[in-house]
């Protein structure tokens, strides 16, 4: 079997993990690779490829999809998978796959840092340290302990699990808007469900875990921001559009609340012009709470297992329903 199996990616430096599964188990495999803008390597070669491993931030369409003649799955290095028309893969019996779960413990982890980042107030304190009062007379503002504080999580799948487990062990009171959540589970798990409304007035913290979808787009937007308190603070780490960036920047200059923490944005990769960087108190990392020496070997891992399952006729657990 000599497979051609086709990766498109401009993120990652090397790609020595796939390489060595893939000949391992398919000696004579072809290996092509692309960058996001692969539409003239789709007419070389594209289009008679066996496989295809794509980074999270790739459109693969239906055009695209449609010109594939060999192609047996699509493999996404990550846990979204919004940019692959997945009506139009299946139509052509091409499996599609993720890999849920594999960054559980990175993206909580960089939830607790944010919250733990505004509470103790680090940019103010790191701007002011070297000009002006010491001590307590440096403190403009005084905020509640972490254990006074309260954290709604929006979206309560893998990772707002964990990052509810966090917080309790910090001793957080621990909201959930989940509209799948039973209110069983949740005393079962040690939160409280709440209606978004009633979440975002009580919050200090607010974190975005829920999945992106035409229902999901926009979720918090002006009449959302409205209802929280002027010293609550916005995280993200599940997709940019769940959240209305203009409304975003506007309720922060605006000081209807205080800040946000994103790791995800609209336009991605962005061009750096975007307003949403050059607003105070709107911190942006560039895509990376996901990121681990652990969670990055088990993506590119569990990736291309799932292309090695599919092309020797098995099924994959990661297949998207």
């Amino acid at each position: 079997m000599k497979p051609l199996i086709w990766i498109i990616d401009e993120e990652w430096s090397d790609y020595n993990i796939e390489r060595e599964r893939l000949k391992q188990v398919f000696p004579n495999c072809v290996i092509r690779y692309s960058g996001n803008d692969y539409q003239k390597d789709l007419e070389d070669f594209g289009r008679d490829v066996d496989a295809i491993l794509c980074q999270v931030y790739v459109t693969i369409g239906k055009e695209t999809i449609d010109r594939l003649e060999h192609c047996k799955i699509i493999a996404i290095y990550g846990g979204g998978y919004d940019r692959v028309a997945i009506d139009a893969a299946k139509s052509k019996g091409i499996t599609v796959t993720y890999v849920p779960g594999y960054c559980v413990e990175d993206v909580s982890d960089y939830v607790i840092s944010a919250v733990y980042f505004f509470n103790k107030n680090f940019p103010y304190y790191l701007k002011i340290a070297n000009d002006g009062p010491w001590g307590a007379q440096a403190a403009s503002t005084l905020t509640p302990r972490i254990a006074s504080s309260t954290l709604l999580i929006i979206g309560f799948g893998r990772i707002g699990r964990k990052v509810a487990a966090k917080a309790k062990a910090a001793h957080m009171c621990v909201l959930v808007h989940d509209p799948i959540l039973n209110d069983s589970d949740a005393l079962d798990q040690g939160v409280r469900k709440v209606t978004l409304q009633d979440g975002l007035a009580k919050a200090d913290y607010v974190t975005l875990h829920t999945t992106y979808t035409p229902e999901t787009e926009g979720l918090l937007s002006m009449p959302e921001f409205k209802l929280m308190k002027p010293t609550a603070y916005i995280i993200n780490t599940s997709r940019g559009r769940v959240v209305n960036e203009k409304d975003l920047i506007e309720a922060v200059k605006c000081q209807r609340i205080a800040g946000a923490m994103l790791d995800v944005i609209a336009n991605e990769p962005p061009t750096g012009n975007e307003t949403i960087f050059f607003c105070s108190n709107i911190y942006v990392t560039p895509h990376v709470s996901y990121l681990s020496t652990e969670s990055l070997q088990t993506l590119k891992e569990r990736a291309v297992a799932n292309v090695i399952t599919v092309l020797n006729g098995g099924c994959s657990k990661d297949v998207v329903i």
